[in-house]
């Protein structure tokens, strides 16, 4: 992989992660459109690291509170009602089924998960999904609202992230909104409960780099930067944005985006496990 691709998959992954697109369909839709190699599943988890890097800036605050207030509480019973002692737990626990099952699905998402195909068909499906429950959900509760049950529904949802095109942000939030929660309110407890998952797969995924990954080194490094700069302005316009409104215009998108990426398949520009077709 060259710098020059790798800072416009940075640039994607930073535009859409937080953005309920689906990152790493966008990053396996684009190089496909160009003919690029896949980037592989390697450099989407390690780019992403990235963007996690972005919510721990913006979250700073919250985030430390919930550390230090967590850790405070294991010893000090008066601390555990404290909702950023019971928000360590529910990060926690909604965070292990999207791990367990990440560890048990490996092989199909490196693999038949990134259909071009399947990506579109998630991307449809799910942004119906997202737009009906937006529509219709109620919108009273805020993060002190959150109890274990509440916390593991999301991390329940977030596993539908591991296929390419549902999009992690706009999954958890999906849940996030069935359960009543504003819409910052649900976001912002998505994008917290994706760092644990999102640091360990990139991680893990760091084995991979340099081996049979089309990416190297110097290239994710380079990627994994640009998402970081990139993701925070992102991530900061977001909370302002849908404080007022609602998540339609994404729908759209994604609606649109996905029927485009079909016929591209069906007409023989793209095909469904690669690049540009050869008709």
């Amino acid at each position: 992989m060259s710098i020059f691709e790798a800072v416009v998959l940075g640039l994607i992954q930073g535009l859409t992660e937080f953005l309920p697109v689906s990152s790493s369909a966008h990053l396996r839709v684009f190089a496909a459109f160009f003919n690029w190699p896949d980037p592989g599943a390697a450099f989407t988890a390690v780019s992403q690291i990235g963007t996690e890097l972005a919510v721990v800036v913006y979250f700073r605050r919250r985030i430390w509170a919930v550390i230090t207030t967590w850790c405070r509480s294991l010893v000090d019973r008066e601390l555990r009602g404290d909702v950023n002692a019971r928000m360590g737990w529910y990060v926690i626990i909604a965070s292990i089924p999207i791990g367990v099952l990440g560890l048990l699905l490996e092989e199909q998402i490196d693999g038949v998960f990134r259909d071009l195909r399947l990506i579109a068909l998630s991307l449809i499906v799910f942004g119906v999904i997202l737009g009906a429950v937006d529509h219709y959900a109620r919108r009273q509760n805020e993060l002190e609202d959150l109890t274990l049950g509440r916390g593991l529904v999301f991390g329940l949802f977030q596993c539908l992230a591991l296929v390419p095109g549902v999009s992690r942000s706009g999954a958890t939030i999906t849940g996030g909104r069935l359960l009543g929660f504003t819409r910052p309110a649900a976001a912002e407890f998505a994008f917290l409960i994706a760092m644990p998952a999102v640091f360990a797969s990139g991680l893990y995924k760091m084995l991979d780099i340099g081996g049979n990954e089309y990416a190297g080194w110097g290239a994710t490094l380079v990627g994994t930067l640009v998402a970081f700069v990139v993701g925070y302005v992102v991530i900061a316009w977001l909370m302002r944005f849908i404080s007022t409104h609602s998540f339609m215009p994404f729908v759209i998108y994604r609606i649109a985006l996905g029927v485009v990426i079909l016929a591209l398949v069906l007409f023989g520009v793209l095909t469904p496990e690669g690049g540009a077709g050869v008709g």
